[in-house]
């Protein structure tokens, strides 16, 4: 698959469907599928204004978010066909929509993230060797708000390059860093 026109930076699954997002240095996310023994592209999410390092899905694969050189973090959330939005879809694929941008938070590239499927939070890793946690705020998935909740200045001695939620002890996760150490971090609200 060569969908993108420049290096691509990461991959994931969608862990309800067969589907593969990837992102790259050409700003964009892209989004495959499997049709007639080979894999398409079938959306293209475009809306970042630099490298686009990180994607992962929500627990359930129907929201998306990625992580940018933009110091930006945003969400995507797929509307099906029929949706009661009212949204445009084509054929049976859906459509991919951002429906918010966790700007103002980074210093730096946001190069890591995780969304918990255990609570939802989502953790990032950044250029500016910090490690921030944020829940979402309100039930309106076409219109989510997220709030900082905890923020590990200095986190470690260089950049942040990931970040992970264990998948089964919730306040646990770990980072690792071009400082060549892996760290593991309990959470609680406002501090790591």
């Amino acid at each position: 698959m060569s969908a993108h026109s420049q290096d691509v930076k990461h991959c994931v699954w969608n862990p309800s469907r067969e589907i593969l997002a990837s992102c790259s240095y050409d700003d964009t996310v892209k989004l495959f599928k499997e049709e007639i023994d080979d894999w398409t592209c079938f959306a293209t999410l475009e809306s970042h204004e630099s490298t686009v390092w990180r994607v992962c899905f929500d627990k359930d694969g129907h929201r998306l978010a990625s992580a940018s050189d933009d110091q930006t973090v945003k969400i995507w959330q797929e509307y099906l066909p029929g949706n009661q939005e009212g949204i445009p879809t084509i054929g049976n694929d859906g459509t991919w929509k951002c429906v918010c941008t966790l700007s103002g938070y980074h210093n730096r590239s946001v190069f890591a993230m995780d969304w918990s499927p255990l609570t939802g939070r989502l953790v990032t890793g950044c250029g500016d060797d910090c490690i921030r946690v944020f829940r979402e705020e309100g039930a309106d998935k076409n219109q989510p708000s997220f709030s900082l909740t905890a923020t590990s200045r200095a986190a470690h001695g260089q950049d942040v390059n990931c970040v992970s939620w264990n998948p089964s002890i919730p306040d646990l996760l770990a980072s690792c860093s071009d400082d060549g150490t892996v760290k593991l971090w309990n959470y609680s609200e406002q501090e790591l």
